[in-house]
């Protein structure tokens, strides 16, 4: 290892106080500017602004939500079992990205039910892009709680998280010490980012989003196709996960990928139009 980063960065700004942090203001980050990419859509589009504001609402609600009990019965139910209380602490970090997108798809066929009266597949297709920078702010936020880390690497652009578990440490002449890891987050983040500005440019300069459903297809495509790569390289998150070749986050992301793939081709040839869009 000739380079290599120590990372002490603490997601804590104020000594003591557990909230507010940088998590939470990394995480409020991405919904905003999320919030500000569809407003603009809304906006060219000529949208009544009122749905602007309630789209927030279902959004945001879902997003929290869904991820917090995706996290809490995908990966640590066993944990949470015990003590329920901390399925509420969510600034304690442990949000899974494969509830959060349960959680929002089953939010926007709500919204599209009760608020446009539009087809789902036209809010869909234009919420991709600004799910996907939040989502990179999200995972830029599990860098500073130094969580959802890699697993141990000599590339010179490893990271020593060094507020780690504990129970990540590694032995090494007799004594358990942190080592350098891939950045997982890091990764995950510049992936989304780019699938980000891929979107929003098929978006804006093609003519896809008349496609219903092809930029939502292509964002599950992205996203979980990412994710599935990302995770050889990755600690599992759950306990069973040591030693699988296929871990946990592998497995919930396959199904997310297989439904894009066939939407896609479904939107392509306009089988998934509606009388309603």
């Amino acid at each position: 290892m000739i380079l290599g980063i120590d990372w002490k960065m603490d997601s804590q700004l104020i000594d003591g106080w557990s909230t507010p942090n940088l998590y939470g203001i990394l995480f409020v980050t991405g919904l905003i500017i999320g919030f500000y990419v569809i407003k603009r859509m809304f906006k060219a589009e000529g949208i009544p602004e009122e749905w602007l504001d309630k789209l927030l609402i279902y959004v945001v609600v879902a997003t929290i939500v869904g991820a917090r009990l995706g996290h809490v019965f995908f990966y640590d139910w066993h944990i949470y079992r015990e003590n329920p209380i901390d399925i509420f602490k969510v600034w304690e970090g442990g949000l899974a990205s494969h509830g959060g997108a349960i959680a929002i798809l089953i939010a926007l066929i709500l919204y599209s039910k009760l608020v446009t009266k539009k087809s789902v597949w036209w809010i869909l297709d234009r919420i991709v892009a600004p799910i996907a920078i939040a989502a990179c702010f999200i995972r830029l936020g599990n860098l500073v709680n130094h969580e959802i880390i890699g697993n141990p690497t000599t590339m010179p652009w490893g990271f020593k998280f060094m507020h780690e578990s504990v129970n990540n440490l590694v032995e090494v002449d007799g004594q358990m010490v942190h080592v350098y890891r891939h950045p997982a987050q890091l990764y995950e983040a510049l992936a989304y980012i780019l699938s980000f500005f891929i979107l929003l440019r098929l978006y804006w300069k093609t003519n896809l989003k008349e496609k219903n459903g092809f930029l939502f297809g292509l964002f599950l495509v992205f996203i979980f196709g990412w994710r599935f790569i990302i995770e050889f390289v990755k600690v599992g998150q759950a306990d069973r996960d040591a030693g699988l070749i296929i871990n946990t986050g592998q497995w919930l992301s396959i199904p997310f990928v297989l439904a894009g793939i066939i939407i896609m081709l479904l939107a392509w040839g306009k089988k998934l139009n509606s009388k309603n869009n």
